[in-house]
């Protein structure tokens, strides 16, 4: 079953993000949650999710460092990383990139942009 790991510190962003994605749930996909980056890893490295949609400013742990952790693991370096945050700068941007990130988004964003965007990470398009 694939899996979607959504990781933000903001309750109600999560929930926007979860409601956003909840229609790949018909597609059997399971999707799951973390409030910072400690607990990002903690569910990556127990439930090897395929995708991740990871924002940047979190307590205990930065999206960067989540990014970075992830590219490092040999079992988890395969996971597509999709970066999901209010920074937009430009050298935002190249950070996230240059953390291993496969696309870098800035929120608000379009809904049918980011399902769309699941599906084609997860082969469901």
């Amino acid at each position: 079953m694939p899996t979607v790991l959504i990781v933000d510190d903001e309750q109600h962003i999560r929930l926007l993000i979860e409601q956003t994605l909840e229609e790949l749930e018909d597609d059997d996909v399971e999707l799951l949650t973390a409030r910072d980056g400690e607990e990002a890893l903690d569910v990556v490295a127990n439930q090897h999710p395929d995708l991740v949609f990871l924002d940047v400013m979190m307590p205990k742990k930065n999206g960067f460092e989540v990014c970075r952790a992830i590219r490092a693991d040999p079992a988890t370096a395969p996971t597509t990383v999709i970066m999901l945050t209010a920074k937009g700068q430009a050298y935002d941007r190249e950070q996230g990139l240059a953390a291993g990130a496969d696309q870098y988004l800035t929120k608000p964003f379009d809904p049918d942009d980011l399902l769309q965007r699941a599906r084609v990470a997860l082969g469901l398009s």
